[in-house]
């Protein structure tokens, strides 16, 4: 039988207040609602603080430790000869184009993909003088190629390697439904749109369901016997894409970097072996598992590679039995993966989580990025 789902399946009215602007005082300080997927029974913990009556010595817990680099560049279009000159008005005054340069894969050093705005004016040739500290002025980018999706292929020159020099002249690419006054991050948001266990630099989004982890919480958990097993991928711009068809099978999943460990692999396959259970801390720890699983006859193995696993109801999992995760934006791939999940195999999950988050809105949670937490059992 063929799959009906429809993008329009997953869309739901958010109060714009809701949409949390800045995160909670403390990371384990969010609320936290428990969806029991047997059931359909919701219950609300105050804190994020009661996570760890929910998991049990031998269970696996699996963080994803991409860390977020400062990808949002701006600068302003190089003028140069006859160029420069019709650009003077009549006071003389030079408006060279703005850019707002969002950094998405690097290629080799100093070349990157990234997304600008405004993209019209951003054409092959383009050279760019990157805005940031005075000593830092020369730091330029050329588009060197635009591809299908309108990225440009950028090559930075006036450093040795820009990564390096990203803390000092970018800024934290926060969602765009974050909103900051001057279009720039807040001084918080350089430590609080991480999380504490991040590690391997390469996402452009957080991987959100790790904020509400703090270092003695994490240690709580390893402390009653619980696996702390770390994976990577890095977390792209597709995260926030829309999806543009009605017909689901017909969306084009982005594609992210994994990796993951044979020391995670090993003590996931041990966990398992021993009718642990595998907690999966967001939708990204989640696809990693479930795409090494899905390549692999149901086994975790150890390696590195790419994928474009689209998750969305009817689905089985092979791997993961509980998902920790954040509330999503309508009709967005994330929540279609939490709908598949509430009733693997369904179609049934769609129902399940719109009560869920309609109680939820009920109750005020706070949703997206910086919002509260959901746990799925």
């Amino acid at each position: 039988m063929p799959n009906r789902m429809r993008t329009s399946d997953f869309d739901y009215e958010l109060p714009e207040e809701l949409i949390a602007q800045a995160p909670a005082r403390s990371r384990d300080a969010s609320r936290l609602l428990v969806l029991e997927r047997s059931t359909g029974v919701v219950r609300h913990c105050p804190s994020f603080r009661d996570f760890p009556g929910f998991i049990k010595p031998g269970d696996a817990l699996v963080l994803n430790d991409s860390r977020v680099i400062p990808a949002r560049l701006r600068g302003e279009r190089i003028l140069h000869g006859r160029e420069s000159e019709a650009r003077h008005g009549m006071s003389g005054a030079q408006t060279p184009a703005q850019f707002e340069i969002l950094l998405l894969e690097e290629v080799r050093t100093n070349e990157w993909w990234a997304m600008m705005r405004p993209g019209k004016r951003a054409r092959t040739g383009t050279r760019i003088r990157l805005h940031g500290e005075p000593t830092l002025q020369q730091v330029t980018a050329t588009v060197m190629t635009v591809n299908e999706e309108g990225h440009r292929l950028l090559r930075f020159e006036g450093t040795a390697d820009i990564t390096s020099e990203l803390d000092r002249l970018g800024e934290v690419p926060l969602p765009p439904y974050i909103h900051r006054p001057g279009r720039c991050d807040a001084p918080e948001d350089r430590e609080r749109y991480q999380t504490v266990f991040a590690d391997v630099p390469g996402s452009v989004a957080a991987p959100t369901a790790g904020l509400h982890f703090t270092p003695e919480l994490l240690d709580t958990l390893a402390g009653r016997g619980i696996r702390i097993l770390r994976v990577t991928l890095h977390v792209g711009l597709g995260t926030f894409a829309p999806v543009k068809h009605e017909n689901l099978a017909s969306h084009p999943m982005h594609e992210e970097r994994f990796e993951i460990s044979c020391e995670t692999a090993r003590a996931l396959e041990e966990t398992r072996a021993a009718n642990g259970r595998v907690f999966a801390v967001g939708t990204t720890s989640l696809r990693v598992l479930e795409s090494v699983a899905a390549q692999n006859r149901g086994r975790v193995v150890a390696g590195r590679g790419r994928t474009r696993l689209f998750v969305y109801p009817p689905y089985r999992f092979e791997v993961v039995n509980a998902l920790l995760t954040n509330f999503h934006l309508p009709r967005s791939t994330l929540l279609m993966l939490v709908s598949a999940f509430a009733a693997p195999g369904s179609t049934d999950g769609v129902s399940l989580v719109r009560r869920a988050y309609a109680e939820a809105i009920r109750e005020r949670y706070r949703f997206f990025s910086y919002g509260d937490a959901m746990l799925l059992l």
